[in-house]
């Protein structure tokens, strides 16, 4: 049975994050099974994140904004990694 997905912050987030962490080559692509690294669209998928953060300050809830702030910060780490 397929699973209905809800369109969230969350989901948002972390399908940003997904590209990034693919565009380092640390997880394979879904479509293809390939590991490829593009470290500018990774630093570009990390920036699109920032500017979320940015622009929603102010209207997130703790959570969604701890957890944007901590998904962040461990990209970044993973980034200057590679």
């Amino acid at each position: 049975m397929a699973e209905t997905l809800e369109a969230s912050f969350s989901v948002l987030i972390m399908s940003i994050a997904s590209s990034a962490v693919m565009a380092m080559g640390l997880a394979p692509n879904p479509q293809n099974g390939e590991t490829t690294k593009d470290k500018n669209m990774a630093r570009f998928n990390i920036d699109l994140l920032v500017v979320l953060q940015e622009k929603t300050k102010g209207n997130l809830s703790s959570d969604e904004a701890k957890f944007l702030e901590n998904l962040i910060s461990d990209l970044q780490m993973k980034y200057v990694s590679i």
